[in-house]
């Protein structure tokens, strides 16, 4: 079966919306959550770019 895919957008390594479906249930503040992983994945995704253009 094929999965739904998500638009990314430019500087998103996971999109918020992936990476939701894999809990069932958040039993604290989700918008907070949310604000602390796109600002997690924007790093690597920042990460991910130095490393290409430092090597």
């Amino acid at each position: 079966m094929p999965e739904e895919k998500i638009e990314k957008k430019p500087g998103v390594c996971i999109p918020w919306e992936e990476k939701r479906k894999e809990y069932e249930k958040i039993t604290g503040d989700e918008e907070l959550i949310k604000r602390v992983w796109e600002d997690i994945d924007n790093l690597a995704y920042i990460y991910i770019w130095f490393v290409l253009i430092a090597a």
